[in-house]
């Protein structure tokens, strides 16, 4: 079996069903950071170092373990507009000998496209501070793929839902709520879908530095839609409708600013990729066979 070494900057949803993907295929050599002090862990039957790593505080050991890691996942968010990996590691990870690194961003950097589809050469006119963020980082990590030629990739991902994250849990638990915005769009994408694309992407051949993609599947559609779907699945009557000036979550209120349906011929057309799950149903119908 192929040895592979990883290092995780973050260790959310998405990076561990990577490295769950992975140890499907590989021998896999992982270490991560995380908010917690340093310390020796275990995942899918893989022994691991868990580093600290919190804003500008972080364990100076990564300085030079990460130099034994070809392959590095990011997937912090930017904070105060800054990028903290690139902060804290710029120089380190200029002089890696790196066969792959790979930014996790997000769609969010589009703004508000009036419903209308957007690709990847689309116009970036983020209205939310997280997608300001975003794009901020996005410009920080193709300046260091273009200065010094890093097999450096960038990855827009949509609303990510997964079997441990929702709409049918969050029914489950009474913390679903159908905000009232009929026709305004949202794209998402399974969590397994990302992982292999990302898994694609290892290979070699594919890697051109600064290059972006957008991750999505080919069903943008309202939350209503969804809505609609999984209260009928899962035999619960709907609660009523909330307008959107009566959310208290600014965050979810941001959510509401951008109206778009993000296009993924790009991942097909590159990556020659079939999507696992195409469209919410397909995604949630697994999600509730696997539910109880």
């Amino acid at each position: 079996v192929k040895k592979i070494n990883i290092f995780c900057f973050g260790f959310g949803q998405v990076a561990k069903n990577f490295v769950y993907n992975l140890n499907k295929t590989y021998d896999v050599n992982l270490a991560i950071t995380s908010r917690d002090k340093t310390q020796k862990k275990k995942i899918y039957g893989i022994n691991y170092i868990s580093y600290h790593f919190l804003d500008d505080s972080f364990d100076r050991d990564i300085l030079k373990k990460i130099k034994n890691y070809d392959y590095i996942l990011v997937s912090i968010p930017p904070k105060n507009g800054i990028d903290i990996v690139i902060k804290n590691f710029q120089e380190t990870l200029e002089i890696l000998k790196s066969n792959w690194i790979t930014y996790l961003s997000a769609t969010s950097v589009y703004g508000d496209h009036n419903g209308e589809w957007v690709d990847e050469n689309s116009k970036v006119n983020p209205l939310t501070e997280n997608g300001k963020s975003r794009l901020n980082a996005e410009k920080m990590w193709i300046n260091i793929a273009k200065k010094k030629n890093l097999p450096i990739q960038i990855f827009r991902l949509s609303g990510i839902y997964s079997q441990e994250r929702n709409i049918l849990e969050k029914i489950k638990s009474g913390s679903h709520q159908i905000i009232n915005k009929p026709n305004h769009f949202f794209s998402r994408i399974h969590v397994e879908d990302i992982s292999n694309v990302l898994k694609i992407t290892l290979d070699s051949k594919y890697i051109k530095p600064g290059e972006i993609y957008n991750l999505s599947d080919d069903y943008p559609c309202s939350n209503i839609e969804i809505a609609n779907y999984a209260y009928e699945m899962m035999k619960v009557s709907k609660p009523k409708m909330i307008e959107i000036n009566e959310i208290k979550n600014e965050m979810l209120r941001n959510f509401y600013k951008d109206s778009k349906k993000v296009s993924n011929k790009k991942i097909k057309e590159v990556f020659s990729y079939k999507l696992k799950f195409p469209t919410y149903k397909k995604g949630l119908g697994r999600i509730y066979d696997h539910f109880i």
